[in-house]
């Protein structure tokens, strides 16, 4: 089968539960948006575990590169203001 001829690869994103993220749960080739949705319903969320579901392109999705780490991740660590380690938290406040 020729690569023209595949369907494209569609990245599927479930939210278990109202108010939760969108975790990611795998890949699955679909013709179009409709059908990946339809699709990625009936192999990820069999067991009525999932309220939303998204799906994405694969080829629209646009990622730094992981050699570039330094540039986006390090000039961080100089700026402690943006890191709440010296605070101290009351005992009422349990989930920060």
């Amino acid at each position: 089968m020729s690569t023209n001829a595949e369907w494209p690869l569609w990245e599927v994103f479930v939210r278990s539960k109202a108010g939760l993220d969108h975790k990611h749960c795998g890949s699955l080739h679909a013709p179009d948006s409709k059908a990946a949705i339809q699709l990625a319903r009936d192999v990820y969320t069999r067991r009525q575990e999932g309220t939303s579901i998204w799906v994405v392109r694969s080829d629209q999705i646009v990622a730094s590169d992981p050699g570039d780490k330094d540039m986006y991740f390090d000039p961080m660590a100089d700026k402690v203001y943006r890191h709440p380690t010296f605070y101290e938290l009351p005992e009422s406040v349990n989930h920060m």
